[in-house]
């Protein structure tokens, strides 16, 4: 029996996935997600905030490895890129003194932490080819669109391989594979610079009035409990207080307008929202539907996966769109790096590719 933890180490979400392993069967799935502001709670809570989580996951199994990947390097809770590495690999070596950790890179290598210090630049934000990763087992040909709380990653799949073009955030930023819009975490402002009201356009603030959250809470496509991060004003997640807050995107109020304005202004928001990600996806399709005689589908994941990453890749000409939730199961395609981190570890020690037995 093989048991490892999988790790997303993230600035806003920290993501844990425990597997059991049985002659190269996963026997059993567990996956937690912590929200932890990195910037605002302090980088010191790091190692706390993991042993939490080992503990809701694994408990008191004993570990034979643990896989990380990580995205919170890039949170100005440190100075730099390095910074950040070094200090999340540090974190992870002091909560796990005497278990192997193997570091995901962009590449696809698992590195030693010495490794992944010496290469911060190959480890730093290589979450996503776990995702990819674990889709290509399933999915041989496919485009992944991994839509989180904070960010949509899009990542193209040929031949049962990751066909990213990109390897750091710049790179993906600049060739449509990353995109900053998510289910939750996304500034109104960084969505649209105007929005249609009373027969005029009215420009919007750039204060972080509302986010992205309060749109999909006022169109019902997250709950009140799925709107796991903080709120821009601080108060609670009801409708009238979502509403309330996306009223002064234009500088207005919950008196000034009435509730039918300010949902139209979240239906509008939310179509903005897609264009993002549509314009990104039809920009890595494009790049490689060249290589791929079929008409390939869409995989979806992730909190956004069935109101971001499904509507914009139908909108993008998607016939068949695939929601990875069906296929590995809810809680694991909210975690899919975590959950795919761990499977490639546990795949190097097992000397062949894990199978996933649907739990």
């Amino acid at each position: 029996m093989l048991n490892v933890i999988g790790w997303d180490i993230g600035g806003a979400n920290v993501k844990a996935a425990f597997i059991k392993v049985d002659r190269g069967i996963v026997k059993e799935l567990k996956t937690a997600i912590e929200y932890f502001p990195i910037w605002r709670v302090g980088k010191e809570k790091l190692p706390e905030v993991l042993k939490q989580l080992t503990k809701r996951t694994a408990n008191t199994t004993k570990l034979n490895a643990v896989g990380v990947t990580m995205t919170a390097e890039l949170s100005d809770a440190y100075w730099s890129k390095r910074e950040g590495v070094n200090h999340i690999l540090n974190c992870v070596e002091q909560v796990f003194p005497n278990i192997q950790v193997f570091v995901l890179d962009c590449d696809m290598n698992l590195r030693t932490v010495r490794s992944a210090k010496r290469n911060y630049l190959k480890v730093a934000a290589a979450n996503w080819p776990a995702t990819g990763w674990m889709v290509a087992q399933q999915i041989r040909n496919c485009l992944v669109i991994d839509s989180g709380s904070t960010t949509t990653s899009i990542i193209p799949v040929i031949e049962g391989k990751i066909a990213a073009t990109g390897k750091t955030d710049l790179e993906k930023l600049i060739n449509g594979e990353l995109v900053y819009t998510g289910a939750l975490r996304t500034n109104v402002a960084a969505i649209t610079h105007s929005i249609p009201i009373r027969g005029g356009l009215a420009r919007v603030s750039s204060e972080l009035f509302a986010l992205s959250g309060d749109v999909h809470l006022i169109l019902e496509n997250i709950t009140e409990k799925e709107y796991t991060t903080e709120t821009a004003d601080g108060r609670g997640k009801s409708k009238l207080e979502a509403m309330a807050r996306l009223a002064r995107v234009v500088c207005a109020d919950i008196e000034m307008l009435r509730e039918e304005e300010i949902i139209e202004m979240a239906r509008y928001i939310y179509e903005k929202q897609i264009e993002q990600l549509v314009m990104a996806i039809k920009q890595v399709h494009e790049r490689i539907k060249h290589f791929i005689k079929e008409e390939i589908p869409a995989v979806t994941a992730g909190l956004g996966r069935s109101f971001l990453a499904r509507k914009a890749a139908e909108k993008a000409g998607f016939k068949r769109v695939m929601d990875l939730g069906e296929i590995i199961g809810a809680s694991a395609s909210l975690s899919a790096p975590s959950v795919g981190v761990a499977l490639i570890v546990a795949s190097k020690l097992e000397g062949k590719v894990v199978r996933w037995k649907r739990l």
